[in-house]
């Protein structure tokens, strides 16, 4: 009865045990499907959105409620920066991984910046061309602004004045985008004009529509690929919307997302402590804008909703990397800066939101220290190219750590900007460090140069330089600076005190 009694329970062990194996088994082949399986790509970049304007951030009084929710779902890098807080360096370091000096695009892209070779390099190899190389199907919407304006000027508004911006990107520089609909730079939000695909330089077109929606519209179509016409229904695919709001001009959003602030009393959107006062041409610009630039993003916020949800009627979201970001900051009149490319933080900081169902652990993290060359060798990791990743990149892999949290991580962000154009001067500007808790930068103005030191905890809002040549901080992270300058063969010089 014992030795029956005995076998019994073995039996029933193993009954036990084998759903559980069964599972592992299932677990394990959905584990490698997946990793064989190549993933979609989705980015959508808003043009001058600072970091601290989003709901869930609860630093502004801005709605943005459907990025609080997907959020939830993400990976929030709150510590993102942009590097180089200017349109065209941005958007090239995203498309290179190299910072501006190696990419040859140290400032923004214009008629008065062309003369010095200032664009988006042809040979460059983008992130996008890579992709393309491995089968993939890549498509671009909205704002480029890497290409220069040449004469004759393509006849829009922004190309009649003394500078030109706006230009046709030519197929052979479209690097590796298939599906092509989009802009140089444009800034009539409610009347923008498209290049499609197939359109040669004196065929562009206008729409009557606000800028985002229309974009997203045309996101929504590309994943639905109706007949198979606008991208290989048998390749995985990469899309780029790139809208320009909340760029300005600011007051070309649609009514009623500017009704949601309309009635909301200035005193409770005009609380920060480094806005200028009443009486002040910053300060009063300030007031006068804050509205609409809080529409603006709340505009974008529902049509990001609305490419979200596309790609989820098309069940593509289940294997797409999505990224949400900016290509920098805005200060709108704080610290009596009227726009962004200065060091401080609402020029410098950027939403940005990483989703991967089932892949990236949801979470915010204000550890990491992002930057966007990083962002091109994480993607093409993630996506499992990561031996097709190019050797003179800038920018590091940490798709580990965005999986999982665990990893090496940067210990600072190098920050540059304010370079001139017209003349291409390089020694000119700001460059700095900044960590979790410390921005050291040393910036020229008018031929003079000096250092600036924020506590970023105990001064959020950069009231106070608290510089000092014998604080412990600068002795540690001046040399940080200096061989930041060396390692990307910067000729911005610094004067030893």
């Amino acid at each position: 009865m014992m030795k029956s009694s005995l076998t019994i329970n073995r039996v029933k062990r193993i009954f036990l045990v084998f759903p559980i194996l069964l599972i592992g088994l299932v677990g394990t082949a959905q584990n490698s499907t997946k990793s064989t399986t190549k993933p979609n790509l989705l980015i959508i970049l808003a043009d001058q959105w600072r970091g601290q304007a989003l709901g869930f951030e609860g630093k502004e009084p801005v709605k943005t409620p459907y990025l609080d929710k997907f959020a939830k779902e993400s990976l929030v890098l709150q510590q993102m920066v942009s590097n180089y807080p200017v349109c065209s360096p941005a958007r090239a370091m995203l498309m290179t991984g190299q910072f501006p000096i190696k990419n040859r695009v140290y400032s923004n892209v214009n008629s008065s910046s062309a003369p010095f070779g200032i664009e988006l390099q042809k040979e460059a190899v983008c992130w996008s061309d890579v992709l393309k190389s491995n089968g993939y199907s890549n498509g671009y919407i909205g704002k480029w602004h890497l290409d220069s304006p040449y004469e004759p000027y393509i006849p829009t508004s922004n190309n009649i004045g003394k500078v030109a911006w706006n230009e046709w990107t030519a197929p052979d520089r479209r690097h590796g985008f298939d599906y092509w609909y989009g802009y140089g730079t444009y800034d009539v939000h409610n009347k923008p004009m498209y290049w499609d695909t197939n359109a040669t330089r004196d065929n562009f077109h206008y729409v009557n529509q606000w800028g985002p929606i229309h974009e997203a519209d045309k996101a929504i179509e590309f994943m639905k690929n109706e007949g198979g016409k606008l991208r290989k229904s048998d390749a995985p695919f990469s899309l780029v919307v790139s809208m320009n709001p909340p760029h300005s001009q600011y007051e070309t959003v649609p009514e009623n997302y500017y009704n949601i602030y309309k009635d909301v009393p200035l005193s409770s959107l005009v609380k920060d402590a480094n806005i200028p006062p009443v009486g002040t041409e910053n300060g009063d610009q300030y007031r006068k804008d804050i509205r609409y630039y809080y529409a603006n993003i709340t505009g974008v916020d529902e049509q990001i909703g609305r490419i979200i949800q596309g790609l989820k009627d098309q069940k593509l979201d289940d294997n797409t990397i999505v990224i949400i970001m900016a290509d920098h900051g805005n200060c709108l009149g704080k610290h009596d800066e009227v726009s962004k490319n200065n060091i401080f933080e609402e020029s410098l900081r950027i939403p940005f939101i990483i989703y991967w169902k089932g892949h990236i652990m949801a979470r915010k993290d204000n550890q990491f220290l992002g930057s966007i060359p990083d962002v091109y060798p994480t993607i093409l990791d993630l996506m499992g190219l990561k031996n097709a990743i190019p050797k003179d990149l800038d920018g590091t892999s940490y798709a580990q750590y965005f999986l999982n949290g665990k990893g090496n991580t940067p210990s600072e962000q190098f920050i540059l900007g304010a370079i001139i154009s017209n003349n291409a001067k390089i020694n000119t500007g700001f460059r700095g460090v900044r960590t979790k808790d410390y921005k050291l930068a040393y910036v020229k103005k008018k031929n003079k140069g000096a250092f600036e030191l924020y506590d970023l905890n105990a001064d959020p809002f950069e009231m106070k330089n608290i510089y000092n040549p014998n604080n412990t901080i600068v002795k540690k992270l001046k040399p940080v600076l200096k061989h930041w300058l060396q390692k990307t063969n910067d000729g911005f010089t610094i004067e030893e005190e």
